[in-house]
């Protein structure tokens, strides 16, 4: 990915990423990486672009709820 935009140096982020220009190679280097991350998360692939950041949001959201959940009570010593 970093590679196909660095052979554009002239362009900005607007400038390659508007639908209506994005440059050929760099429309495909990102859809190669949508294949890869489907293979990594779900073997069957996804229906659409949705899907897949809904599937990868709740896998995130799993994982940082535990590092929001509130502290439990403090325990007590014994004396």
């Amino acid at each position: 990915m970093l590679d196909t935009r660095a052979a554009h140096p002239g362009a900005t982020l607007a400038q390659l990423y508007d639908p209506d220009l994005m440059p050929p190679d760099l429309r495909r280097a990102h859809a190669a990486l949508d294949r890869a991350v489907d293979r990594l998360y779900r073997p069957s692939g996804f229906a659409s672009d949705r899907d897949r950041v809904e599937h990868l949001l709740g896998l995130y959201e799993k994982m940082a709820n535990p590092l929001l959940a509130p502290p439990g009570r403090p325990r007590r010593r014994r004396a």
